[in-house]
């Protein structure tokens, strides 16, 4: 049996809501058909063929009906919970996740993925904040269904052949949007590893006897980043054998970027002490801050002393579809690579992260290869070039380039530059509703779409000299944050950083967003904290 339904798309207060028709029929077999299988039917599922072929077909019918409304509809809709809230006791039983021995029914099943969807936490949410990522683009869902669909790896030309070309012309369009005609790159598991890959070539580059003949060739070698890049750089470090203690931390301003000056002290001292600067980390978008550093002046200093630089732009590297803020990013094009998540901005949809590398040697081949006979076969019938698995750490590689190129292919390169654009247009608008308010004070000026501040309840205002003061306003980030998420009305992040106590980190990215959901995000603020 084949279960058909169809799925209109409509826009309703601005939002892209999904609403779902269902049609159902029985499939028409072909006539010539014979009328008894002269084989058994193929099995699908569980164990002795206990499911087959068809009924998992009207299992996959049904369960997509159900993520459509539950996983999509509900959860883009201002009127649903951004998550209903248990703690991990009372959701180990509603959930039922033992498993047995024997397989469940249809119906269990079902109930199963409507109880996933129920208990998840909804991103694509209008009033969703928490992280650098958030609401939904249709296409690019339309891509991820289709990938896993399909259930190939990246590797190689022979099992990908689509997937091989178009992520050559994705990686292409990406680089040039950068400013480089050449180059090379590939799609990797998250920002963390996109950073991970920067840091091993750039060993490679500097030391290419590493490879073969292991750390003891290499001398120490030193990085540099600023204390408000991502956690990856020093992760990267204790991952490769160079050692986190080797990671120079370069001095922020008040507004999250790295200064210059404090940058060529660093590596002067790190040169005294015996070490090889081989790494520079600059960043576009730092998760906190939203700070962009001064990318020329760091490519000034890089080239001066011979050093890798790499500009870790998982975050804010989107800005250059936008003709109004690309300068922010000036100077990204002198860098030897870069990280570029598009499932943040652009919400492309997780995982969509780019290692982008301005070298035209095969540099990145040439450092991560193996050369395995197995997959990669120098006597194929078609070009052995399009077979790019050995550029990657991993083997089996999941295919996220199609999400992107179908999102492009929907809205072009305008339709992202204009997402882009309202993401400032909102924070705009927030920031100058938020100065209005009593008690609501910005950590420092946005230079994004992260807008960090701290909320003042009624009972701590004016005290700002009293001695405990900053314990008291620690506390009340985190209370807020406990009773929005139970209540369910929306969800925001909160840090301390370099001293200063716990606030709020309030991201604004989706085009869902109506200026009465900023409207109401300080309103529930004022009522979530009025009383503490």
């Amino acid at each position: 049996m084949c279960i058909e339904f169809s799925c209109d798309l409509k826009k309703t207060a601005g939002r892209g809501r999904i609403f779902i028709s269902r049609q159902s029929r029985a499939a028409n077999w072909d006539s010539t058909m014979p009328s008894e299988p002269s084989h058994p039917p193929r099995m699908s599922n569980g164990v002795n063929g206990h499911h087959n072929s068809s009924e998992g077909e009207l299992f996959l019918s049904e369960a997509f009906k159900v993520i459509l409304e539950e996983a999509v509809h509900k959860a883009t809709d201002v009127k649903e919970k951004v998550c209903e809230w248990k703690d991990p006791e009372e959701l180990r039983v509603l959930m039922d996740l033992e498993l047995g021995d024997h397989g469940e029914s249809h119906q269990q099943l079902l109930q199963r993925v409507r109880d996933i969807a129920r208990y998840s936490v909804k991103t694509n949410h209008p009033r969703f904040f928490n992280q650098l990522f958030a609401g939904v683009d249709y296409h690019s869902l339309t891509g991820r269904f289709l990938t896993e669909a399909l259930n190939t790896s990246q590797y190689t030309y022979e099992v990908a052949p689509v997937f091989v070309l178009m992520e050559d012309v994705v990686l292409r369009k990406l680089r040039s949007l950068v400013g480089w005609s050449e180059g090379d790159g590939i799609f990797c598991p998250g920002g963390s590893v996109s950073n991970m890959y920067a840091m091993n070539v750039a060993r490679y580059w500097a030391f290419p006897q590493v490879k073969t003949q292991g750390l003891w060739t290499v001398p120490r070698l030193a990085v540099f980043t600023s204390q408000e890049s991502h956690y990856s750089m020093k992760k990267s470090a204790a991952f490769l054998g160079i050692g986190t203690e080797n990671v120079y931390h370069v001095k922020v301003d008040e507004s999250g970027r790295m200064i210059p000056e404090d940058l060529e002290a660093k590596i002067v001292h790190a040169k005294s002490q015996g070490a090889v600067p081989f790494f520079v980390n600059a960043t576009a978008g730092t998760t906190v801050q939203g700070a962009f550093d001064p990318l020329d002046r760091i490519a000034d200093i890089s080239e001066r002393n011979g050093i890798w630089m790499h500009v870790d732009a998982a975050w804010g590297g989107s800005v250059v579809f936008s003709k109004k803020h690309k300068h922010l990013i000036a100077g990204m094009e002198r860098a030897n690579s870069c990280t570029w998540n598009p499932h943040k901005m652009l919400m492309a949809g997780l995982q969509c992260s780019v290692f982008l590398m301005r070298d035209t040697t095969n540099l990145l081949m040439h450092c991560h290869c193996a050369n395995a006979t197995y997959l990669f076969q120098q006597d194929k019938f078609y070009d052995m070039s399009l077979d790019t698995g050995d550029k990657s750490i991993q083997c089996g590689r999941k295919v996220d380039c199609l999400k992107l190129w179908l999102m492009w292919k929907a809205i072009g390169a305008q339709g992202l530059a204009n997402r882009v654009d309202i993401a400032f247009a909102s924070t705009r608008y927030f920031v100058e509703e938020l100065k209005k308010r009593e008690g609501f004070q910005v950590v420092s000026e946005p230079q994004f779409v992260n807008v960090c501040f701290w909320f003042i309840p009624p009972s701590l205002r004016g005290k700002e000299n009293s001695p405990d003061y900053q314990e008291k306003l620690a506390k009340v980030a985190p209370v807020i944050k406990e009773r929005m998420v139970k209540k369910g009305s929306m969800m925001v992040g909160y840090q301390p950083l370099d001293g200063r106590v716990n606030f709020f980190r309030m991201v604004i990215l989706s085009p869902q967003l109506n200026h009465s959901d900023l409207d109401f995000f300080l309103d529930e603020v004022e009522r979530l904290g009025n009383d503490l």
